[in-house]
């Protein structure tokens, strides 16, 4: 039995920093919408409490899916950080494999140029990506980012897998070997299996990053119907001073539910991903 002393010290020490850690995470969500199934009327009225809806609308949802391509936007973001997060996986995995398993001159010396790859700020890539994607004619294509968004997600997708990768015991594979596997046949029967959290982390995080993208993204793709939801939200639910709050809080949370879901389906995996350690011997 649990006295009223210790019922207390539990409630502030476990119970009350996890209501507070949760009110502040989900308040934005929680704006977001109240915001979209607002009407007019009392999402502009100053008077009105912001935090209360008092007459629920979903006008602002069929004034996006109706007057704008948000559908199509939806389509080509999947598509796109489906396309990039495969590639980024499988190159990043044949990137971190031999760096974090086989002893080689300059080993090290790679790494940290991964590590300093992925920490490029983007504004100083995209000047030489435009001149590439120009060149290829690859503008206003959904080819132009699926080649551009790699080359953030592949070091980043690297560097994490080089931490899981080591934590595999080398006694393993090198019974494999033993017994007549190949090196691939040992990653591939061996190592992979074995670092399957640490590859969904990393594919999640790659996910992630490749749907928020929006630098790239809104430097070659300016047509409507190869936008992606970042890009086509902004650029077409704000005109001049003109903020359309309702259809953009609708976006912003119908957008964000891809990841949750994700994240929700593979949240165990995740985080034994980012532990980097669960692997024993």
């Amino acid at each position: 039995m649990i006295d009223g002393r210790g019922w207390g010290s539990r409630l502030l020490r476990i119970y009350l920093p996890v209501v507070v850690c949760l009110v502040v995470m989900l308040f934005p969500f929680y704006w977001m919408l109240i915001a979209s199934i607002k009407p007019n009327r009392e999402l502009y009225n100053a008077k009105i409490m912001p935090l209360i809806v008092y007459q629920p609308t979903l006008q602002h949802y069929y004034d996006l899916l109706a007057d704008t391509n948000f559908l199509v936007w939806t389509y080509n973001t999947m598509l796109v950080a489906v396309i990039t997060t495969a590639v980024s996986l499988v190159l990043g995995a044949m990137m971190a494999y031999p760096l974090a398993r086989l002893n080689f001159p300059g080993a090290a010396i790679v790494a940290i140029g991964v590590a300093a790859t992925y920490l490029v700020p983007q504004p100083l890539l995209f000047i030489p990506m435009a001149d590439i994607i120009n060149k290829l004619e690859l503008g206003n294509t959904l080819s132009a980012v699926m080649l551009t968004y790699p080359t953030l997600l592949i070091p980043f997708c690297a560097w994490l897998l080089m931490g899981y990768f080591k934590s595999v015991p080398r006694e393993l594979e090198e019974a494999a070997r033993i017994d007549g596997a190949s090196r691939f046949q040992a990653m591939w029967r061996v190592v992979l299996p074995l670092t399957t959290p640490g590859l969904l982390s990393a594919g999640i995080f790659a996910f992630t990053l490749a749907q928020n993208e929006f630098l790239y993204a809104l430097i070659f793709l300016a047509k409507s119907e190869v936008r992606t939801v970042p890009v086509g939200a902004i650029t077409e639910l704000i005109r001049g001073d003109v903020f359309y709050w309702g259809q953009l809080m609708a976006a912003a949370l119908l957008g964000s539910i891809p990841v949750a879901v994700i994240y929700s389906f593979f949240v165990d995996y995740y985080v034994a991903g980012l532990t980097a350690g669960s692997v024993k011997s």
